[in-house]
Parts: C-alpha cells; structure tokens; sequence
C-alpha cells in the first residue's frame, strides 16, 4: 500500500455531538489500513484531543483531524487556530478533568505540540508494530483514601 493511500484529514467542528462521527470513520480508517490493534488507544486520544479543542478554544471551534499511517507507527494531529499550546496536569485523586493529555502520553509511543502561525496542532503517535500494553495503569493510582463522611451515599429512586 502506498504512503499516500495512508493519509486522511477531516475537517470539523470541535462538538461533542460530532465526536462518535468522527470515532466510526476513523475507526473504519485503521480497519482499511489494517491497524485494528491500535483502535482503542487511537480513538481514546482523538476524543481526549477533540474534548480540549471544545473546552479551551470553543464550543464550535474548528479544527483539522490527519491521520498518517507510516511502516510502524500511526500519526494522530488535531490543530485549531488557538495559539495557546496545552500543557499535561497533574489533578488531584477527586478533580473531575485535567487527565486528557496524560491519557494520551500514557496510551501512546509519544506526543507534543508544535505552534503554526495559524494556531497550533497537538498531535500523538502509536506504534503500530508491535501493538505496545498501554501503560496507564502503571501512573494511576489505584485507590483513594478518603477520610470517614467525606461521602455520602445518594439513594436512587
């Protein structure tokens, strides 16, 4: 197959709504391209990519997707036209976001950033040979301790 047959860009809005869209045609991509293996941990990092374009650029912020598929590794860029370059946090065990990007580095063979004069892409590779164990169980604490009464039960109708 050649290289150019292994390229795709999308161009799309960064709405929630558009999301499963976006995950079934590239899901559709990597079975073509035969890199089923990798779906999981590739449509996990576009979805994290995407929900960043929606919370820190716009609810309607437009942004390109590209795919490129090399010998052993598959390219992922999401870029906007924000020039704010995002940054990986480290959230306490109880904050409800701020793991987007140290999902991405954790699924993923590697991962940055690079400003254009247009804004900025973000962007992650996977190996595609061999499929790598993702690591993120390795960098997530397994448990919490809360202190007694900090929670308290809701009951469901």
């Amino acid at each position: 197959m050649e290289d150019m047959d292994r390229r795709y860009e999308l161009r799309l809005t960064a709405e929630p709504s558009r999301f499963a869209v976006v995950r079934r045609i590239v899901q559709a991509h990597l079975r073509h391209w035969h890199l089923a293996a990798v779906t999981d941990q590739t449509l996990l990092g576009i979805t994290e990519l995407l929900a960043n374009v929606h919370q820190h650029v716009g609810a309607t912020a437009p942004c390109t997707l590209r795919l490129r598929a090399a010998t052993d590794t598959l390219t992922v860029e999401v870029c906007d036209n924000s020039p704010d370059l995002p940054q990986a946090r480290a959230p306490e065990p109880m904050d409800s976001g701020g793991r987007g990007l140290s999902i991405v580095a954790a699924l993923c063979k590697d991962w940055g950033t690079q400003a254009s004069d247009t804004g900025k892409t973000v962007w992650f590779t996977v190996a595609t040979s061999p499929v790598p164990a993702p690591a993120l169980l390795e960098t997530v604490p397994l448990a919490v301790e809360l202190a007694a009464g900090a929670l308290e039960p809701v009951l469901a109708d």
